[in-house]
């Protein structure tokens, strides 16, 4: 169970005036989302750690899943999402960070983006996550770089304390009995750049520097697909994976 400190600080984080930075980011997010999950056609979808709803907000827009639930430690944040008004939402409730309070196998699909590098304890949810659904989404930023350590209070700032890339998440999802159907890379849209560097940053917006924006994404692209995996996953900074539950469970020694 979280802290009530912990509690806390979420709770005030959707007291902030930044929806439109959070649908910004959740518009790539969802779209990732619906990307992996070509496979299957889920009914019943629930979100963990839905935030104030902007990624659901999408999902709704563009029909995906019949019912859409939503799970979130902060109760500023569940208010959010029930003011959406979305017409798919059969439910928006709190809770307590890892005891997910549905029955065995409630959903088709559970999602779980950008939380599991705020979680404490990552095996115990996600075993909750295999316990609910048959299929489980996670996306993930690829925070994780040479010298990250150094760089400490700038990831603990944004609540940041674990950090992964993709083989370090697959082997965490894989050793918990789930099998990979499905995975994509991702860099940040030129959109979402330009919004951070002069809305959230209050750079003055000059041409140069947005030309500089839209290059440095298209190049990075064109290389990536050139030079291969190693390349891509260098320059990406989300890494999205689906994964079926089966009945193994972690096995040491």
């Amino acid at each position: 169970m979280l802290s009530n400190d912990v509690k806390s600080a979420y709770n005030d984080f959707y007291t902030k005036d930044d929806s439109e930075w959070r649908m910004l980011g959740a518009k790539s997010k969802a779209a990732n989302i619906v990307a992996v999950c070509k496979s299957i056609k889920p009914v019943k979808v629930l979100e963990v750690g839905a935030g104030d709803g902007s990624i659901l907000h999408f999902l709704n827009e563009w029909n995906f899943g019949e019912q859409l639930y939503a799970l979130e430690i902060a109760d500023t944040g569940v208010s959010r999402i029930r003011e959406r008004g979305l017409d798919r939402l059969a439910e928006a409730r709190s809770f307590d960070g890892y005891e997910i309070p549905y029955p065995d196998d409630s959903f088709d699909l559970v999602i779980l983006s950008h939380v599991l590098e705020h979680v404490e304890h990552e095996r115990i949810l996600i075993r909750e996550l295999k316990r609910i659904a048959k299929n489980i989404v996670v996306e993930v930023p690829l925070d994780y770089r040479f010298g990250v350590d150094k760089r400490m209070k700038h990831f603990l700032d944004y609540g940041h304390i674990n950090m992964y890339t993709p083989t370090s998440l697959r082997f965490l999802l894989q050793s918990e009995g789930l099998k990979v159907v499905a995975d994509t890379l991702s860099m940040t849209p030129p959109a979402t750049t330009k919004f951070n560097e002069f809305v959230n940053k209050k750079a003055p917006k000059a041409f140069s520097k947005i030309m500089k924006i839209e290059m440095e994404y298209r190049i990075k692209k064109v290389i990536g697909s050139i030079m291969g995996i190693r390349k891509e996953e260098q320059f990406a900074n989300a890494y999205t994976v689906l994964t079926q539950k089966s009945n193994q469970t972690l096995q040491i020694f």
